[in-house]
Protein backbone atom coordinates (compact mmCIF):
# COMPACT_ATOMS: atom_id res chain seq x y z
CA UNK A 1 0.00 0.00 0.00
CA UNK A 2 1.47 3.44 -0.79
CA UNK A 3 2.02 5.20 2.23
CA UNK A 4 0.25 8.89 2.47
CA UNK A 5 4.40 10.36 2.34
CA UNK A 6 4.55 9.15 -1.26
CA UNK A 7 1.52 10.58 -1.87
CA UNK A 8 1.89 13.36 -1.04
CA UNK A 9 5.65 13.41 -2.70
CA UNK A 10 3.54 12.18 -6.43
CA UNK A 11 1.18 14.82 -5.97
CA UNK A 12 3.66 17.63 -5.72
CA UNK A 13 5.80 16.34 -8.70
CA UNK A 14 2.58 15.77 -10.71
CA UNK A 15 2.00 19.65 -9.68
CA UNK A 16 5.08 20.52 -10.07
CA UNK A 17 5.87 19.14 -13.57
CA UNK A 18 1.93 20.76 -13.96
CA UNK A 19 3.16 24.22 -13.38
CA UNK A 20 6.76 23.91 -15.34
CA UNK A 21 4.34 23.19 -18.08
CA UNK A 22 2.17 25.30 -18.17
CA UNK A 23 4.79 28.01 -17.75
CA UNK A 24 6.27 26.96 -20.61
CA UNK A 25 3.09 26.79 -22.53
CA UNK A 26 2.95 30.64 -21.46
CA UNK A 27 5.33 31.93 -22.92
CA UNK A 28 5.47 30.10 -26.12
CA UNK A 29 2.50 31.47 -26.65
CA UNK A 30 3.18 34.69 -26.22
CA UNK A 31 5.79 35.06 -28.44
CA UNK A 32 3.87 32.55 -31.11
CA UNK A 33 1.11 36.04 -30.38
CA UNK A 34 3.98 38.74 -30.63
CA UNK A 35 5.58 37.11 -33.38
CA UNK A 36 2.43 36.48 -35.16
CA UNK A 37 1.04 39.88 -34.59
CA UNK A 38 3.81 42.10 -36.43
CA UNK A 39 4.13 39.13 -38.97
CA UNK A 40 0.48 40.05 -40.10
CA UNK A 41 0.89 43.32 -39.55
CA UNK A 42 4.35 43.50 -41.39
CA UNK A 43 4.56 41.48 -44.28
CA UNK A 44 2.22 43.27 -46.74
CA UNK A 45 3.58 46.48 -46.60
CA UNK A 46 7.06 44.59 -47.57
CA UNK A 47 7.64 45.06 -50.86
CA UNK A 48 10.88 45.11 -53.81
CA UNK A 49 10.10 48.99 -53.54
CA UNK A 50 10.16 49.33 -50.18
CA UNK A 51 13.59 47.28 -49.31
CA UNK A 52 15.52 48.83 -52.64
CA UNK A 53 14.85 52.44 -52.47
CA UNK A 54 15.24 55.49 -50.48
CA UNK A 55 12.43 57.97 -49.23
CA UNK A 56 11.52 60.85 -51.47
CA UNK A 57 9.56 63.36 -50.44
CA UNK A 58 9.28 64.62 -54.38
CA UNK A 59 8.08 61.17 -55.61
CA UNK A 60 6.00 60.20 -52.53
CA UNK A 61 7.85 57.34 -51.75
CA UNK A 62 9.10 54.96 -48.51
CA UNK A 63 12.18 53.08 -48.50
CA UNK A 64 14.37 51.15 -45.99
CA UNK A 65 17.51 50.83 -48.24
CA UNK A 66 19.52 53.66 -46.48
CA UNK A 67 18.89 51.95 -42.95
CA UNK A 68 19.66 48.25 -44.36
CA UNK A 69 22.73 49.66 -45.37
CA UNK A 70 23.13 51.90 -41.86
CA UNK A 71 22.82 48.72 -40.41
CA UNK A 72 25.68 46.56 -42.03
CA UNK A 73 27.88 49.53 -41.99
CA UNK A 74 27.57 49.93 -38.03
CA UNK A 75 28.18 46.27 -37.58
CA UNK A 76 31.13 45.92 -39.98
CA UNK A 77 32.75 49.01 -37.86
CA UNK A 78 31.82 47.99 -34.09
CA UNK A 79 32.83 43.99 -34.96
CA UNK A 80 36.07 45.00 -36.90
CA UNK A 81 36.55 47.30 -33.62
CA UNK A 82 35.42 44.95 -31.09
CA UNK A 83 36.58 41.17 -31.86
CA UNK A 84 40.55 41.68 -32.09
CA UNK A 85 40.27 43.97 -28.49
CA UNK A 86 37.96 41.28 -27.14
CA UNK A 87 39.54 38.45 -28.24
CA UNK A 88 42.99 39.98 -27.20
CA UNK A 89 41.94 40.47 -23.82
CA UNK A 90 40.46 37.28 -23.35
CA UNK A 91 43.85 35.56 -24.62
CA UNK A 92 45.43 37.91 -21.88
CA UNK A 93 42.85 36.55 -18.81
CA UNK A 94 43.38 33.24 -19.97
CA UNK A 95 46.87 32.43 -20.81
CA UNK A 96 48.82 35.03 -19.50
CA UNK A 97 47.44 37.12 -16.74
CA UNK A 98 49.57 36.04 -13.39
CA UNK A 99 48.30 39.84 -11.89
CA UNK A 100 45.79 38.46 -9.93
CA UNK A 101 44.81 42.05 -8.82
CA UNK A 102 45.07 43.43 -12.22
CA UNK A 103 42.85 40.14 -13.61
CA UNK A 104 39.87 41.04 -10.83
CA UNK A 105 39.76 44.74 -12.06
CA UNK A 106 39.27 43.85 -15.84
CA UNK A 107 37.09 40.99 -14.60
CA UNK A 108 35.10 43.69 -12.54
CA UNK A 109 35.26 45.82 -15.55
CA UNK A 110 33.54 43.43 -17.81
CA UNK A 111 30.67 42.68 -15.32
CA UNK A 112 29.95 46.32 -14.60
CA UNK A 113 29.83 47.05 -18.63
CA UNK A 114 27.54 44.48 -19.01
CA UNK A 115 24.96 45.62 -16.42
CA UNK A 116 25.05 49.50 -17.53
CA UNK A 117 21.60 50.48 -19.64
CA UNK A 118 21.86 51.06 -23.12
CA UNK A 119 21.15 54.67 -23.33
CA UNK A 120 24.26 55.31 -21.13
CA UNK A 121 26.38 53.86 -23.31
CA UNK A 122 24.79 56.31 -26.03
CA UNK A 123 25.40 59.30 -23.52
CA UNK A 124 28.84 58.76 -23.17
CA UNK A 125 29.54 57.69 -26.62
CA UNK A 126 28.01 61.08 -27.62
CA UNK A 127 29.92 63.20 -24.78
CA UNK A 128 33.03 61.53 -25.44
CA UNK A 129 33.39 60.76 -29.30
CA UNK A 130 31.22 63.59 -30.74
CA UNK A 131 31.91 66.65 -27.92
CA UNK A 132 35.08 65.49 -26.77
CA UNK A 133 36.98 63.59 -29.97
CA UNK A 134 35.67 65.70 -32.63
CA UNK A 135 33.65 63.11 -34.37
CA UNK A 136 30.10 63.94 -36.05
CA UNK A 137 26.91 61.65 -35.19
CA UNK A 138 27.45 59.25 -37.92
CA UNK A 139 28.45 55.18 -38.37
CA UNK A 140 31.63 55.77 -36.93
CA UNK A 141 30.41 57.27 -33.81
CA UNK A 142 27.91 55.03 -33.23
CA UNK A 143 29.86 51.77 -34.18
CA UNK A 144 32.56 53.22 -31.99
CA UNK A 145 29.94 53.06 -28.86
CA UNK A 146 28.61 49.47 -29.63
CA UNK A 147 31.53 47.98 -29.75
CA UNK A 148 32.47 49.23 -26.33
CA UNK A 149 28.82 47.93 -25.95
CA UNK A 150 29.32 44.63 -27.03
CA UNK A 151 32.48 43.75 -25.62
CA UNK A 152 31.73 41.81 -22.53
CA UNK A 153 29.89 39.80 -24.60
CA UNK A 154 33.30 38.75 -26.85
CA UNK A 155 34.97 38.98 -24.01
CA UNK A 156 32.99 36.25 -21.67
CA UNK A 157 32.51 34.08 -24.54
CA UNK A 158 36.26 34.00 -26.02
CA UNK A 159 37.19 33.44 -22.57
CA UNK A 160 35.15 30.43 -21.71
CA UNK A 161 35.66 29.42 -24.93
CA UNK A 162 39.68 28.87 -24.24
CA UNK A 163 38.93 27.63 -20.84
CA UNK A 164 37.28 25.07 -22.30
CA UNK A 165 40.31 23.98 -24.63
CA UNK A 166 41.85 21.06 -22.48
CA UNK A 167 45.54 22.01 -20.92
CA UNK A 168 46.94 18.20 -22.64
CA UNK A 169 46.90 20.37 -25.55
CA UNK A 170 49.03 23.35 -24.14
CA UNK A 171 51.18 20.81 -22.04
CA UNK A 172 51.88 18.94 -25.44
CA UNK A 173 52.55 22.07 -27.74
CA UNK A 174 55.36 22.99 -25.16
CA UNK A 175 56.67 19.75 -24.70
CA UNK A 176 57.48 20.00 -28.55
CA UNK A 177 58.97 23.43 -27.93
CA UNK A 178 56.57 25.71 -29.17
CA UNK A 179 56.40 29.25 -27.60
CA UNK A 180 53.59 30.51 -25.46
CA UNK A 181 52.17 32.79 -28.19
CA UNK A 182 52.97 30.05 -30.88
CA UNK A 183 50.97 28.08 -28.97
CA UNK A 184 48.31 30.07 -28.60
CA UNK A 185 48.13 30.81 -32.15
CA UNK A 186 48.28 27.21 -33.51
CA UNK A 187 46.87 25.20 -31.19
CA UNK A 188 44.69 27.05 -28.63
CA UNK A 189 42.44 29.64 -30.78
CA UNK A 190 41.59 27.16 -33.34
CA UNK A 191 40.33 24.67 -31.26
CA UNK A 192 38.23 27.45 -29.42
CA UNK A 193 37.10 29.09 -32.96
CA UNK A 194 33.43 27.99 -32.49
CA UNK A 195 32.75 29.69 -29.25
CA UNK A 196 34.43 32.65 -30.59
CA UNK A 197 32.25 32.45 -33.46
CA UNK A 198 29.31 32.38 -31.79
CA UNK A 199 30.12 35.45 -29.14
CA UNK A 200 30.56 37.18 -32.79
CA UNK A 201 26.84 36.29 -33.58
CA UNK A 202 25.33 37.19 -30.40
CA UNK A 203 27.50 40.51 -30.80
CA UNK A 204 25.83 41.16 -34.06
CA UNK A 205 22.56 40.35 -32.50
CA UNK A 206 22.40 43.37 -30.45
CA UNK A 207 23.98 45.49 -32.57
CA UNK A 208 21.22 44.99 -35.46
CA UNK A 209 18.29 45.01 -31.78
CA UNK A 210 20.52 48.34 -30.55
CA UNK A 211 18.41 51.62 -31.00
CA UNK A 212 18.76 53.87 -27.42
CA UNK A 213 22.53 54.17 -28.14
CA UNK A 214 22.73 55.30 -31.70
CA UNK A 215 20.05 57.87 -30.95
CA UNK A 216 22.85 60.11 -29.61
CA UNK A 217 25.24 58.93 -31.68
CA UNK A 218 24.68 57.53 -35.26
CA UNK A 219 21.48 59.93 -35.69
CA UNK A 220 18.43 59.87 -37.53
CA UNK A 221 19.48 60.67 -41.56
CA UNK A 222 18.18 58.71 -43.72
CA UNK A 223 19.59 59.35 -46.98
CA UNK A 224 21.60 57.05 -49.17
CA UNK A 225 24.88 57.27 -48.41
CA UNK A 226 28.35 55.31 -49.47
CA UNK A 227 30.18 53.88 -46.72
CA UNK A 228 32.79 56.86 -46.52
CA UNK A 229 30.84 59.33 -46.31
CA UNK A 230 28.12 57.74 -43.84
CA UNK A 231 31.12 57.50 -41.23
CA UNK A 232 30.95 61.20 -40.76
CA UNK A 233 26.81 61.91 -41.53
CA UNK A 234 23.77 61.02 -39.56
CA UNK A 235 22.92 57.61 -40.19
CA UNK A 236 19.59 55.83 -38.66
CA UNK A 237 19.99 52.05 -38.63
CA UNK A 238 16.95 49.87 -38.77
CA UNK A 239 15.80 50.02 -35.56
CA UNK A 240 16.14 54.03 -35.27
CA UNK A 241 14.17 54.60 -38.47
CA UNK A 242 11.69 52.23 -36.68
CA UNK A 243 11.25 54.85 -34.03
CA UNK A 244 11.02 57.59 -36.51
CA UNK A 245 8.20 55.92 -38.44
CA UNK A 246 6.52 54.65 -35.27
CA UNK A 247 6.57 58.04 -33.36
CA UNK A 248 7.61 61.32 -34.96
CA UNK A 249 6.08 60.34 -38.92
CA UNK A 250 2.60 58.10 -37.91
CA UNK A 251 3.65 55.53 -40.64
CA UNK A 252 2.40 52.36 -38.80
CA UNK A 253 2.38 50.31 -41.40
CA UNK A 254 6.27 50.90 -42.84
CA UNK A 255 7.07 50.44 -38.64
CA UNK A 256 5.69 47.27 -38.81
CA UNK A 257 7.39 46.04 -41.59
CA UNK A 258 10.21 47.47 -40.66
CA UNK A 259 9.82 45.38 -37.34
CA UNK A 260 9.11 42.14 -39.11
CA UNK A 261 12.58 42.66 -41.07
CA UNK A 262 14.18 43.39 -37.83
CA UNK A 263 12.39 40.05 -36.47
CA UNK A 264 13.51 37.85 -39.65
CA UNK A 265 17.02 39.26 -38.70
CA UNK A 266 17.01 38.06 -34.97
CA UNK A 267 15.51 34.89 -35.80
CA UNK A 268 18.08 33.52 -39.20
CA UNK A 269 21.02 35.18 -36.36
CA UNK A 270 19.55 32.97 -33.46
CA UNK A 271 19.37 30.11 -35.79
CA UNK A 272 23.38 30.80 -36.84
CA UNK A 273 23.97 30.69 -33.13
CA UNK A 274 22.24 27.68 -32.44
CA UNK A 275 24.42 25.87 -35.33
CA UNK A 276 27.30 26.89 -34.27
CA UNK A 277 26.92 25.66 -30.70
CA UNK A 278 25.76 22.82 -31.91
CA UNK A 279 28.96 22.00 -34.38
CA UNK A 280 30.85 22.87 -31.07
CA UNK A 281 29.23 19.89 -29.03
CA UNK A 282 29.57 17.73 -31.65
CA UNK A 283 33.31 18.56 -31.91
CA UNK A 284 33.76 18.40 -27.72
CA UNK A 285 32.27 14.73 -28.44
CA UNK A 286 34.63 13.81 -30.95
CA UNK A 287 37.75 14.96 -28.84
CA UNK A 288 35.94 12.67 -25.78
Amino acid sequence: MESRASRRRRISGAMLHAFAFGSGAVVCLVLALIIGYIFVRGIPGITAELLTTQPSYIHDTIGVLPNILNTLYIVLVAMAVVIPLGVCAAVYLSEYATNRPLVRLISFAVETLTGIPSVVFGLVGMLFFIQMMGFSAGVLSGGLTLAVMVLPTIISNTLESLRAVPDAYREGALALGSGRWHMVRTVVLPNALDGIATGCILAVGRIVGESAALLYTAGFGIVLNGFMTALQSSSATLTVALYIYATERGELTVAFSVATILMVITMLLNLATHTVSSKLGEKEKEHE
